[in-house]
């Protein structure tokens, strides 16, 4: 087969950002501490930098407070997410703030040997890093650390980022490395279904809602009056239907 090489005229200005969905990602949730506190989030660019020693890199918003916790602990703890985590954990460490509510509260948690959290709910394995460079990419920073503990705890299916956007339904919040506005706005139009208002849940009648039992086929008007969007738990009320 042979490949013929872009012409340059058709090499200027191209820049389908799309292709950036084409990297592999995970669902990771990210913890840190800052004294006697901890807070945790969901982040899907989490990326093993070498072997021997083990490092990873881990890229956070600089607007988030686990943020401020790595940048002032100089340590983080990943917990991979399983395929079955349901939405609404999901929503809780990546739409909740930790400035507002302890995300931990509720959550099966314990503290590693950095003295960071672990999340071991959801989670298949988990690992520790202590931070031995911060490197600034606007945005946010990506921080690079050598792996100091590290356990498997089952052998359940990981969740990739491209699950939790295609098969969930689920969007990247616009702090995350993934975002992209313009695909954002092209979903909106596409879609006509309801939309969540506060974060961009898509309910789908011919998908329903599993994580709640809300079997598919059910129209949006015959949902329960106590259900909440799966991701971020507000009601009905905060939606709104596609055009």
């Amino acid at each position: 087969m042979v490949i013929m090489p872009l012409l340059q005229e058709e090499r200027e200005g191209q820049m389908n950002l799309k292709a950036l969905h084409k990297i592999s990602y995970g669902m990771y949730v990210v913890g840190s501490k800052k004294g006697d506190r901890v807070n945790g989030q969901i982040v899907n660019t989490v990326i093993q930098v070498c072997a021997e020693p083990p490092v990873l890199a881990v890229a956070i918003s600089r607007e988030n407070l686990t943020h401020e916790f790595i940048s002032n602990s100089k340590v983080f703890t990943i917990s991979v997410l399983s395929i079955e985590t349901p939405m609404k954990f999901v929503g809780l460490f990546g739409w909740k703030s930790g400035r507002d509510i302890d995300k931990y509260k509720d959550v099966h948690y314990e503290i590693g040997v950095t003295g960071a959290p672990v999340v071991l709910e959801n989670t298949i394995a988990y690992l520790e890093a202590e931070v031995t460079k911060s490197i600034d990419v606007g945005t946010h920073t990506l921080f690079v650390g050598n792996v100091v503990s590290a356990e498997v705890l089952n052998d359940f299916e990981s969740m990739t980022y491209a699950f939790y956007h295609v098969v969930k339904k689920g969007k990247a919040p616009k702090t995350a490395p993934t975002y992209l506005k313009e695909e954002d706005k092209e979903e909106e139009r596409k879609m006509g279904r309801y939309v969540c208002k506060v974060c961009g849940y898509v309910y789908d009648p011919e998908k329903g809602d599993p994580d709640n039992n809300i079997q598919p086929g059910t129209p949006f008007e015959k949902l329960p009056v106590d259900w909440v969007c799966p991701v971020c738990g507000v009601g009905k009320s905060e939606f709104e239907k596609e055009e």
